[in-house]
């Protein structure tokens, strides 16, 4: 049975050095979510402007439904300008008062909300007042949803009292292995390992399960049992990694919704994600059946 899944935060264009693509981890989680049987809904907003009407057409071209799309009549549609490093990991540049930091509640927001199976959500959403607070209505709104926090510490886009409240909204947490540092020393946690520092921010947020991806390494997750479980991912050739964070997330979603085994969700998410970063951007199409191909003859790391 397909799941509901509403991701909520930014729509931008993202800049290359050879283009630009439609981006924005919540476009791309629905995107995602989508291919693979679900029915993703992205509550965000866009400008008046020609970014945003060309935002509007793209979603159109990818079956993302443009419902719980704002326009906002006086701030722009978001860009965020990419820099890719040797090993295909992205830098973000964000300009700040976007139209989306100014998502707006709506009755038809909460009643999405109160329908939904599964609420995701990152940080840099809530770095205006106004996108913040209405996040936190729409959790409030969906009691019975998983909260998925999809985290992403983009430069000067956080601050410690937005992660904290964020680790407290939610009962699934991604986290990239270099951010599971920043989280040590932004929230002052002890532990000095990756799986130690895992357990911690399970046990301090009261968290279901913590996800960490670790790019080549593959991934590991805690859950609150302070059980551990890991894939060592695969031998790619690699593009870039836009995206595949997202990919691996949607891909956990997909299968822990429905079975609640977090272990095969992981192994399931990291193999999509290894497949997004064989490609260039987040939207190429992959489908459940080349996931699902991958974790049966592809070859593995370690």
């Amino acid at each position: 049975m397909n799941k509901k899944i509403v991701a909520f935060g930014e729509l931008v264009w993202d800049i290359f050095q050879d283009g630009r693509k439609m981006g924005g981890a919540p476009v791309n989680l629905v995107y995602r979510v989508n291919t693979l049987g679900d029915q993703g809904f992205l509550v965000s907003r866009v400008g008046n402007d020609q970014d945003g009407a060309e935002a509007l057409k793209m979603l159109d071209k990818l079956v993302i439904t443009r419902d719980y799309v704002q326009i906002d009549p006086d701030y722009h549609t978001g860009t965020a300008r990419v820099k890719v490093g040797s090993e295909g990991r992205p830098d973000y540049l964000i300009d700040g008062d976007l139209a989306f930091d100014r998502i707006a509640l709506t009755p038809e927001m909460v009643s999405l909300a109160g329908t939904a199976d599964c609420i995701c959500f990152g940080t840099l959403v809530q770095r205006s007042g106004i996108s913040g607070n209405t996040l936190k209505q729409l959790i409030a709104a969906a009691p019975g949803a998983l909260k998925m926090l999809d985290l992403k510490l983009r430069k000067n886009c956080y601050t410690r009292q937005t992660v904290d409240d964020s680790l407290r909204m939610a009962n699934v947490l991604r986290v990239k292995e270099n951010e599971l540092y920043l989280l040590k020393n932004l929230l002052g946690l002890f532990e000095y390992e990756s799986r130690a520092l895992a357990g911690e921010l399970a046990s301090e947020y009261h968290l279901d399960v913590v996800l960490v991806t670790r790019s080549k390494a593959g991934a590991f997750g805690v859950d609150s049992g302070g059980n551990y479980f890991e894939d060592k991912g695969y031998v790619i050739d690699l593009v870039d990694t836009v995206g595949s964070g997202v990919a691996f997330s949607a891909g956990f979603l997909h299968l822990y919704l429905e079975e609640k085994d977090p272990e095969a969700a992981l192994r399931f998410g990291n193999a999509a994600g290894a497949l997004t970063a064989e490609t260039h951007g987040a939207t190429i199409p992959i489908s459940k059946k080349q996931i699902t191909e991958l974790i049966r003859t592809g070859k593995r790391r370690g």
